[in-house]
C-alpha cells in the first residue's frame, strides 16, 4: 500500500451501492478523472439476451433513468412484454421492462457482430448521454456461481432473484478465463486513488479483486473502502447472511475490512461502526439513497483521500 501518485480516480463497483457512491463522484470529478471499472459476475443470457445487471444498473443511475429508492431498472417502466411472455408460459422470474429490453436487445446484436462488451457498454452509454467510462471487468463471460449448503451450484441471478437468496452458501466461484481489459489495467495503472464502493465484497468486488494483475495494481495505488456494512445489516442485499455463511465472523463493517486485508490505506464506515485498524477511518453518514447525500458523502470521500497523502 502507497500513497500512490497524483492520477485518475478508479472506482470498483457493483450493484445499487455501488451506483450510488458513483453517481455522487460523478457530479464532483470530470470525466476524465474517472474511470469505473464494474463487474460483470453477474452477468448472464435470459430469453436469448445477454443481460448485465450490473452494468445497466450504473449506467441508468448516471443517465438519472433509475428509480431512486429501488435503485435499479428504469424508473416508470412498464412490463407489457413480461406480461405476455407469462401469458404465453415463458420464464419471467427476472423482470425486464419494456424499455429496458431495448438495452439487452442492442448488446445482444452487437456482440453477435463482433463487437466486445467494453466498446457496446461505451456506445450504450453514449447513447443515454453518460460521458463518463463504464469499463466492464472484462470482455469474456466471468460467471459468478453460488454453491449452497445443500450441494446446488446456482448462477448467481438464479440464486438472488429466482431462489431469493433464500439458500444457505457454501462458497461463491468465479468462472470463465479471469482476464481483465487492457482497458481496466491501463485505468489502475494511471490511478491515483482507487476506491472500493459499497458492494457486496463476495459478489461484486471478489470477480475483479481475484482477476490477474488488479489485487496487485491496488496494492501500489492508494485505495480506500467503503463499508456496505451499518450496524450488522447489509445497507442492501443479503451480504449479511452471507459474511455469516462464508465466514467465522458476525456481520460488521469490520469483517468487510478484513475481507479487504492487505488492500486498504483508508476506510468509511457509518457512525458508531468504527474500531481500531491499521489505518485511518472515516466515520460519516454512508447511507447515500438520496441524491443529495451522495454528492455529499463523495466529497467527504474525496476529502479523506487526500488526507491520506
Amino acid at each position: 500500500m502507497t500513497a500512490g501518485h497524483p492520477g485518475k480516480v478508479v472506482a470498483l463497483a457493483g450493484g445499487v451501492g455501488g451506483a450510488r457512491l458513483v453517481d455522487g463522484l460523478v457530479r464532483l470529478l470530470p470525466p476524465e478523472a474517472l474511470r469505473i471499472i464494474v463487474n460483470t459476475g453477474d452477468d448472464f443470457e435470459h430469453w436469448g439476451l445477454r443481460i448485465c445487471p450490473d452494468l445497466d444498473t450504473i449506467m441508468y443511475t448516471l443517465a438519472e433513468l433509475a428509480p431512486e429508492e429501488r435503485g435499479w431498472g428504469i424508473d416508470g417502466d412498464t412490463f407489457h412484454v413480461l406480461e405476455e411472455a407469462a401469458r404465453r408460459g415463458a420464464p419471467t422470474w427476472f423482470r425486464l421492462g419494456d424499455r429496458d429490453l431495448v438495452t439487452h436487445l442492442t448488446r445482444t446484436a452487437a456482440l453477435a457482430r463482433g463487437e466486445t462488451l467494453t466498446r457496446v457498454t461505451a456506445t450504450l452509454c453514449e447513447s443515454l448521454g453518460v460521458h463518463f467510462r463504464l469499463l466492464p471487468m472484462g470482455d469474456e463471460p466471468r460467471p459468478t456461481t453460488i454453491v449452497t449448503r445443500r450441494g446446488d451450484e446456482l448462477p448467481f441471478q438464479e440464486w438472488l432473484v429466482k431462489e431469493r437468496a433464500s439458500a444457505e452458501v457454501s462458497t461463491v466461484r468465479h468462472g470463465g478465463s479471469g482476464r481483465p481489459t487492457a482497458e481496466v489495467l491501463d485505468a489502475l495503472g494511471g490511478a491515483g486513488l482507487v476506491l472500493i464502493c459499497p458492494s457486496n465484497p463476495y459478489v461484486s468486488i471478489d470477480p475483479i479483486l481475484t482477476m490477474p494483475g488488479v489485487r496487485e495494481a491496488l496494492t501500489q495505488t492508494k485505495t480506500v473502502a467503503v463499508s456496505p456494512i451499518v450496524g450488522r445489516t447489509a445497507v442492501k442485499g443479503p451480504l449479511a447472511t452471507m459474511i455469516s455463511q462464508l465466514s467465522v465472523e458476525e456481520p460488521s463493517a469490520r469483517a468487510v475490512a478484513g475481507h479487504y486485508e492487505g488492500l486498504l490505506d483508508g476506510y468509511a464506515v457509518h457512525p458508531g461502526d468504527a474500531f481500531d485498524a491499521p489505518f485511518p477511518i472515516l466515520e460519516t453518514n454512508i447511507l447515500i439513497q438520496a441524491r443529495k447525500d451522495r454528492v455529499v458523502f463523495a466529497g467527504e470521500l474525496l476529502e479523506f483521500a487526500r488526507s491520506l497523502g
